[in-house]
């Protein structure tokens, strides 16, 4: 029953994020959901935070890249 409520809760997660902001939820909700899982079923709570870490670390990853292609002295914020 938890892993169709975990499925589900993916699910939910895949759906409310954009294309544009599913990039690193999916995969953070992934391994969060089974980190969450084996830590004392949480996977839910695991997903949910896996999906913020994610899509925080692709944002960070993003910044990075725009910073190394702008030229120097003219750094977007």
């Amino acid at each position: 029953m938890k892993t169709i409520a975990t499925l589900l809760a993916v699910a939910a997660l895949a759906l409310a994020a954009d294309a544009a902001d599913a990039k690193g939820c999916l995969k953070g909700a992934a391994i969060g959901g089974v980190a969450g899982h084996y830590a004392g079923h949480h996977a839910v709570l695991g997903a949910a935070a896996g999906c913020v870490y994610g899509r925080r670390h692709a944002r960070e990853q993003e910044r990075l890249k725009q910073q190394q292609q702008a030229p120097a002295g003219q750094e977007k914020l």
